[in-house]
């Protein structure tokens, strides 16, 4: 059931939820506000939607402690709908979004990360470390001394709090950083960026708003590319950012339960004013850096993020951008697989070029879809290449009966189909010719159509063929789409060689 969660989710690390989820709160102002700026549309319109996104996700979601908020990722694909038909349609976009990534629930699309291998998925961890941390570098530039001392104090604060004895474990670095750079501010009236400087915060909550859009084919035939292109990078982000948080808590996730949870989540933003968003992979990791594990921990971001817009915004408005991004900082050192630059020299090739090509991908273009699927790609076909060199037959020639068994070994697709053939004697003068099969397996049409072939130039040479040794699933896919047995279909299969 899609709402059922143990009590563990909730109660089973009260205390550093509750603290990991004010932490993030803090922490997704500056973003919501940023991306809402990325976007085109009001700072409130982000702000709201990572209420309202976190907050369900909490309940729905398919992964405990992990964030999901208004991301980077998803603003950047609302840019030209925003431009060319404005906020209305964006809401109407978001709801489609919603309907769509349940939809990829229920076909149980969250299965296919099993298709993403561990190479891509560091390329990717990697490629998102190098963008938050660049995501900082505009509040470094052309600022004062003020600031870059600031920041190295957060840094300071963040990595060396946990040792303070008593106080240093229970209490998250980050939320002392925020907290003691902020109060050092007020009290010297530092002159630095705040995060009231990134836009206005809302006044007021949020309320049910339905998109003022007519109901017709047009309004889909424009939403409909904006909204599947958001619920597949949505879902990619959320899915990818489940396997990096699984593997920081040693706990399995449900991918499935994620893309409804996620869908659930963008319907409920649409209708309360908010844009598209996901899974966001820096607050996730400071949740879980700050000890945040169950759903509370989600709930609490989400609910205090609202009140610190709507109640408190007048002392938000003051915090320093600077213990923001000494906290985003970490984040990024955090989240950096430091141990994949030292495995270069022991990792093959191919699991080394695939990596470094997923973290080219998404920092050259900020995608992160184009890089994962580029590194799949690439991950795939380095994957059929080495697999077809497995394949090889061996040649016993009886001259007692004047008869050839060629023993079939390893796999048989369409990356070694020809070479299959190629290790056939067709013009060799023999009375019967065997092919074993019972150490190969046959995956698809294109090792089906070489096997076809393999017997037919044999029988037109004067030889009698026999094919043995095939395993179930070899034997269902030949007797399917083989035509060897089939005399109707020979010369078309002769025809096309």
């Amino acid at each position: 059931m899609l709402l059922h969660s143990t009590k563990k989710d909730w109660l089973g690390n009260l205390r550093a939820d509750i603290l990991a989820g004010l932490v993030v709160a803090l922490a997704l102002i500056p973003e919501a506000i940023a991306f809402s700026i990325i976007a085109g549309v009001d700072p409130k319109v982000g702000l709201y939607a990572s209420f309202c996104i976190a907050v369900i996700t909490a309940f729905v979601g398919g992964r405990p402690g992990m964030i999901s908020a208004a991301t980077g990722a998803m603003a950047l694909l609302m840019v030209t709908l925003v431009k060319q038909h404005g906020l209305e349609y964006l809401l109407a976009a978001t709801l489609l979004t919603g309907v769509l990534q349940i939809a990829m629930g229920y076909l149980r699309l969250g299965s296919l990360m099993s298709f993403v291998s561990r190479s891509v998925v560091t390329g990717f961890v990697n490629a998102l470390a190098i963008l938050i941390f660049m995501a900082q570098l505009p509040e470094l530039t052309d600022v004062s001394w003020h600031v870059y001392a600031m920041t190295a104090a957060g840094l300071g604060i963040i990595y060396l709090f946990p040792y303070v004895p008593v106080v240093g474990k229970t209490i998250p670095s980050p939320l002392v950083c925020i907290l003691s750079l902020t109060a050092f501010a007020l009290a010297t009236n530092l002159d630095i960026r705040t995060v009231g400087d990134m836009g206005e915060l809302p006044d007021s909550l949020p309320f049910f708003l339905w998109p003022n859009v007519p109901l017709t084919w047009e309004t889909l035939q424009i939403i409909f590319p904006y909204a599947s292109a958001l619920a597949v990078v949505g879902l990619l982000e959320s899915l990818m950012t489940a396997t990096i948080i699984d593997d920081l808590t040693d706990t399995p996730s449900d991918k499935n339960r994620e893309c409804k949870g996620q869908g659930i989540a963008n319907i409920g933003a649409g209708l309360l004013g908010g844009m598209a968003g996901c899974a966001m992979i820096g607050q996730s990791v400071i949740n879980v850096k700050s000890g945040g594990r169950g759903r509370l921990s989600t709930l609490v971001a989400g609910s205090v993020l609202l009140v610190l817009v709507v109640f408190l915004n007048d002392w938000v408005a003051r915090i320093p951008m600077a213990a923001l991004v000494a906290v985003m900082i970490m984040v990024s050192i955090g989240t950096f697989n430091w141990s994949s630059i030292r495995n270069l020299k022991v990792y093959p090739l191919s699991s080394n070029i695939v990596m470094i090509a997923t973290v080219l991908v998404v920092v050259w273009t900020h995608n992160l879809a184009y890089g994962v699927f580029v590194g799949v790609l690439l991950a795939a076909l380095f994957f059929a290449n080495k697999v077809s060199h497995f394949m090889y037959i061996e040649r016993e020639l009886n001259e007692n009966d004047n008869s050839c068994t060629y023993r079939v070994h390893g796999q048989v697709f369409f990356n070694s189909a020809d070479k299959f053939l190629a290790q056939f004697k067709f013009k060799e003068a023999v009375e019967k010719v065997v092919i074993d099969l019972s150490l190969a397996h046959f995956w698809d049409i294109s090792a089906v159509h070489s096997l076809d072939v393999a017997v037919i130039k044999f029988r037109r040479e004067g030889a009698d063929v026999e094919v043995i040794g095939l395993n179930k699933a070899s034997e269902t896919i030949i007797d399917r789409f083989g035509v060897h047995d089939k005399p109707e279909e020979i010369a078309r299969v002769l025809g096309a060689h």
